[in-house]
This record gives structure tokens, sequence and C-alpha cells, in this order.
């Protein structure tokens, strides 16, 4: 059977930990949170092989594009789900469809991991309190940074590091073993199913309809062109380049209609000079 590491299960907890802990890169570690994209590079790397981890990576980002953390709280994991799902596709060659099935309960649980951490920073506030009242800077950078951060490592490193060492093989294990069958078919269908609407989630919070065009000339484009296997760093150059087209017609329809309306605002000043003379 086919198994972490120790040294490969405790490196990707760590990473876990550091951005959960909100500590590594500041706000950079909202981003990190919020997507599996690096976390899924991070476990590539770790594991030796990065392309497969970032296609397994970027079938997770699809579901989790319409995620949205009123209040910093979120509904599932993206980080998690990844840290676990991931490991688990690698190790059970297992398609992309299949490793989104695995990945939403981890999310989930993941969730309930974070709330159990804001419920032990409670616990710290008492130290911020008692650094306020002696108005002691460092105490109280200790107290917002350092407690927090040390009690995110003790809480997320050795339980992503159980369920890597221990639970990721026999996972992948049992996924393998059930390959063929009605229940991967099942899994692959709902994974699909997940990506779907986390695309069509994002489309309807961030879709103008005078935007919507770009999105269907991409669609249709990605259909076009599929036997010709552009890659989706030239898609990112055609949609720079339409996106910069359409930025300067406007700032040049901008441009026009500021001047007109400058135009126009001079001749109503002249008229009103003109009449009280």
């Amino acid at each position: 059977m086919e198994t972490l590491s120790v040294v490969q299960s405790l490196l990707i907890a760590l990473w876990v930990a550091a951005v959960m802990s909100r500590w590594l890169g500041g706000g950079a570690t909202l981003t990190l949170r919020f997507s599996p994209l690096m976390t899924g590079l991070v476990v590539g790397i770790i594991m030796g092989n990065v392309p497969q981890a970032m296609i397994v990576t970027a079938s997770l980002q699809m579901i989790y594009m319409g995620v949205f953390s009123p209040g910093g709280s979120m509904p599932a994991e993206p980080s998690i789900a990844a840290a676990i799902a991931v490991p688990v596709a690698l190790l059970g060659n297992l398609k992309p469809e299949a490793a989104i099935a695995v990945a939403v309960p981890v999310g989930l649980l993941g969730s309930y991991l974070y709330q159990l951490r804001f419920f032990i920073n409670t616990f710290l506030g008492k130290f911020i309190d008692r650094a306020v009242e002696e108005v002691n800077a460092k105490k109280l950078s200790r107290s917002i940074i350092v407690y927090p951060t040390i009690a995110s490592f003790l809480l997320f490193v050795p339980l992503v590091f159980i369920a890597l060492y221990l639970g990721a093989p026999v996972i992948a294990d049992v996924i393998t073993a059930l390959e063929g069958t009605v229940i991967i078919h099942i899994l692959e269908v709902v994974g699909g199913g997940l990506a779907a609407i986390g695309i069509a989630t994002t489309v309807y919070v961030i879709g103008r309809k005078d935007y919507m065009v770009f999105f269907f000339l991409a669609y249709f484009m990605s259909v076009v062109f599929k036997s010709l296997e552009i890659t989706m760093v030239t898609y990112a150059i055609f949609g720079v380049i339409i996106a910069l087209i359409f930025v300067q017609s406007q700032k040049g329809k901008i441009v026009s209609a500021s001047t007109n309306s400058t135009e126009i605002s001079s001749g109503d000043d002249d008229d009103d000079y003109d009449d009280g003379f």
C-alpha cells in the first residue's frame, strides 16, 4: 500500500496550520485559506507530482469559486479540503471528479475545526485585556499574534498529520478497490455537478447583463477550439488582450463624455453671463 511518509505528512500539516493561523504572509493568508490552489501546489511539490496535483486542485477550485465568507466564517475550508483530497487523489490515481467528492465532506469538517480555533482564542482574550490595562505594546503584540498562532499550530498540526498519515492511504485504497463500480460513477457525477454549481454561483453573483457576452464568448471559444488543444495560458492571454481593448474603448467614451459635459457646462455659463448683462 502506497502511503505518505512521516515527513510529507508533517510538512503538509505545517503548511495547513500556517494558513489557518492567518500568520503566513499577513493578509495574504486570507487568499491562501479561501483558495485551494496554493495548497494543491505545495502538496504537489511535497509529493513530487505537481502536474497531477494541479489538475486535481483546479477541479477543487471550481467548486469553491462561489463560496463566500461573511464575517470570516465559511461553510467549508478549501485549504483543508485540498490538503486531504489531493494526496488521496495522488495515492489512489483518482479522477479529479472523485477527488471533489472526497474534498467536500473534509472541507465541511474543516469548518468546524476552524470554529474550534475561534473558541480557543476566546480564552486568550484575558492576555489581551491584561496587556491593554498595562499599556504594554509588546505584550499586546504577543497576545494578538504569537499566542493565537501557537494555538493554531497545536490544533491543526496533529489532526491534519494523523488524517494524512493514517487516513489518506486508507481512503485511497478503498476508492481504488471500488473503481469501476456504480459508487465511483456516482462520486464522479456528483463531483462534476459541484464544479458546475460553483461556476454558476460565481456567474450569478458577479455577472452583469452587459458583461455576460464575455462569458459566452469564452465558453464558445473553448468549445470551438477544443480540437486545437489550446492551453489555458493561451486563453488567459486572449482574455487579457480582450480586457485591455474593452478598457481602452471605455476610457475613450468616458473622456468624450467628460469633454462634452464640460463644453455644455461652459456654454451654459456664457448664456447666464449674457443674460445678466
